[in-house]
């Protein structure tokens, strides 16, 4: 009893949690990256950004590739990992942002019952789905809903590789079926790297089938051509994930170069962006003190017009009395 006051504390003092009634923590994730130069000062103090990968573990980049009409909408690179309070916090979801900007903060898009998805957090930034007006919510499109399928599927394979990582028990099986559909359960043990028995008489066939979606060697045990050693290449979490790995990019010096670049990239436009906000800023005043005095001037006018007429109408009158 003692464990849950302590899980519910931590979970109340994350950042998931705490942005819900806290401006200054949203504000601190607010954007995705923030140049040198521009600072967000509340209440007399600035705000100190916050990168969210920086609350993860076991981190892993995926590739995603949507496509729409037979094109190819964007790429998107999603940082996924655990967060590094897991498995003692109940938070999981996506943070997307657009065009650097937050939109969806922790979207969860899985609903679990098994605990499987818990604690994997991710973040992307989706260019090629237009928010809502008010910077709330993406339209519902068919990109979109692509997008929200991928990451369940990227929730739950990572989850499946990296779950005994964190305490997790490790419960994937693949299933296969023979002729007379009797249902064989194989179970490839996480981290197993010696060859496993298998207890029950599976046809070989059958196990080559296995083998076009998990890679691993079959041999007869010797005095025993009922039974079959299952020999994978490495440890089994990896023939698991083997659809999951093919979109995984490996953080090479290149790719870490190519992300400095575009960092880089990034800062200098942001740069001129703040430059373009501060000159526009500074036109918008000129133009409300122009306007003002152009309606000073019109009422300046319109007195000088009426004291014209009012000196007219008084030498009329004189006029007329020289003439009597």
């Amino acid at each position: 009893m003692a464990a849950l006051p302590a899980s519910k504390a931590i979970n109340e003092r994350h950042i998931a949690n705490r942005l819900q009634y806290s401006l200054r923590e949203y504000l601190s994730i607010l954007y995705l990256r923030m140049s040198e130069n521009f600072k967000i000062v509340l209440r007399g103090r600035v705000v100190l950004h916050h990168n969210l990968a920086d609350d993860l573990k076991y981190i892993e980049y995926i590739l995603y590739k949507p496509h729409s009409g037979g094109h190819v909408e964007g790429v998107v690179v999603t940082t996924i990992g655990f967060l590094k309070e897991a498995p003692d916090v109940n938070i999981h979801g996506f943070n997307v942002y657009h065009k650097n900007r937050l939109i969806l903060p922790f979207w969860r898009v899985v609903s679990y019952s098994d605990c499987r998805g818990r604690g994997v957090v991710g973040i992307l930034e989706a260019n090629f789905i237009e928010p809502t007006h008010n910077k709330q919510d993406f339209e519902r499109t068919s990109v979109f809903q692509k997008l929200e399928a991928r990451l369940k599927d990227m929730t739950w394979e990572y989850w499946d590789c990296h779950c005994g990582l964190v305490g997790y028990q490790v419960r994937k099986q693949f299933r296969v079926t023979t002729p007379s559909k009797t249902p064989f359960n194989i179970t490839v043990p996480a981290g197993t790297e010696h060859p496993q028995m298998l207890n029950q008489r599976v046809p070989l066939e059958h196990l080559r089938m296995l083998n076009e979606r998990v890679p691993f060697t079959v041999k007869e045990t010797k005095g025993r051509p009922e039974q079959f050693t299952l020999e994978t290449p490495g440890k089994s979490r990896e023939g698991v994930c083997m659809k999951r790995k093919a979109d995984v990019l490996t953080e090479d010096e290149q790719s870490v170069r190519a992300r400095q670049q575009n960092n880089q990239q990034d800062n200098v436009l942001l740069e001129q962006n703040m430059k373009l906000r501060v000159n526009c800023s500074e036109y918008e005043k000129r133009e409300e003190e122009l306007n003002l005095k152009a309606t000073q001037l019109r009422s300046n006018i319109q007195e000088v017009e009426l004291e014209i007429k009012r000196l007219l109408d008084e030498l009329k009158s004189l006029e007329a009395v020289k003439v009597e």
